[in-house]
């Protein structure tokens, strides 16, 4: 039976990637909740939609709502226009670090007051088969050189944008636990892909190659070792998200919190980035004009490197494909050939 998902945050740029390959590969109805601010932008949308037939974009309804404010009988009307909806998938959130430390009112606001509403609107649904949680790596902080953070990990927030989605991660285990909605929680980090914004560091550093500009490499105290991540293409993410829908595995019961399934969604390979910097040069067959800047005293709230256990995932038979050299390779072509998404 065709399912009718709810997908908050679909104009954003991680949400807009799931709906292209839920199109794709099924016939699922589609919902988005989007409020349209500086994160929610419907170019993105209307860009991958235009490849696909008039009928398949009828499966697609865009309903504009704040989850600042709670879901009334009204709004929930729009959301149900092509059919109950039997999964969801929340992905809005406030995600800028930066904008996190000198507004930190306005994170809590939006990913932990903003999850609660949408699990007030969820545990008034008959017949819900998944709520799906996208939550982040950096609730567990500052993984240690050797250390990959799996599931089980205690949180550690270092900024608030992390503990907001620490917050809200508990309130979803909270409303299994209570109110038995049936929970998935993912945990994914440096999502990157076409039509991401240019303050993040990929587009960034496209950009600032592409121009001749110099890039600042954040690094340790002495400026010898460059902070490092564990970088995924946005299209991975969705493949990952629609095989956990599809196959609804348990987490295993060793990991403590078997209620409220959790799942690591890893890149294949740590990148350092000043290696990720050298490879979008190599990209455009330019040199790198660079800087090592001490990250913590340059950004503070930021973690030098963050890592996560993808092992999980991988043992239950997913993983990502395709190379990251390639990935990077990829989508500096892209930005090449759409500057436009470099100068918003």
């Amino acid at each position: 039976m065709t399912k009718n998902v709810l997908i908050t945050g679909g104009c954003g740029f991680i949400a807009h990637h799931v709906i292209d390959l839920f199109l794709q590969k099924t016939d699922w109805n589609i919902t988005t909740l989007d409020r349209l601010d500086y994160s929610g932008n419907l170019n993105r949308l209307n860009e991958v939609m235009d490849k696909y037939d008039a009928q398949t974009k009828k499966r697609v309804n865009i309903v504009f709502h704040d989850l600042k404010a709670e879901i009334n009988p009204l709004v929930g009307n729009f959301i149900h226009k092509n059919g109950k909806i039997d999964t969801i998938l929340h992905l809005a959130a406030s995600s800028h670090v930066d904008r996190s430390i000198t507004h930190p009112m306005e994170f809590i606001q939006d990913n932990t007051i903003g999850t609660a509403h949408l699990l007030e609107f969820a545990r008034r649904l008959d017949g819900l088969e998944t709520f799906l949680y996208f939550s982040t790596d950096e609730i567990f902080g500052s993984a240690p050189p050797g250390v990959a953070y799996d599931e089980r990990a205690r949180y550690n927030s270092t900024n608030p944008y992390s503990a907001s989605k620490a917050a809200a991660e508990e309130f979803c285990v909270a409303y299994e636990n209570t109110y038995k909605i049936p929970m998935m929680v993912t945990h994914t980090m440096n999502v990157f892909g076409e039509r991401q914004t240019p303050e993040k560091f990929i587009p960034l550093c496209i950009d600032r190659v592409r121009k001749g500009e110099k890039i600042y490499i954040h690094s340790n105290a002495a400026r010898t070792e460059a902070g490092s991540r564990f970088y995924i293409h946005a299209s991975d993410v969705a493949d990952a998200l629609l095989f956990l829908i599809t196959k609804k595995p348990a987490c295993p019961t060793d990991y403590g919190h078997a209620k409220c399934a959790k799942f690591n969604i890893v890149g294949k390979e740590e990148t350092d980035n000043l290696t990720l910097a050298k490879l979008v040069a190599q990209a455009q067959g330019k040199e790198l004009n660079y800087e090592m800047l001490d990250f913590h005293n340059s950004r503070p709230g930021h973690d030098l490197r963050y890592a996560l256990d993808g092992s999980l995932m991988r043992s239950l038979g997913w993983e990502p494909t395709i190379a990251f050299s390639e990935r990077i390779k990829q989508v500096s072509d892209w930005y090449l050939q759409n500057t436009r998404w470099l100068e918003l």
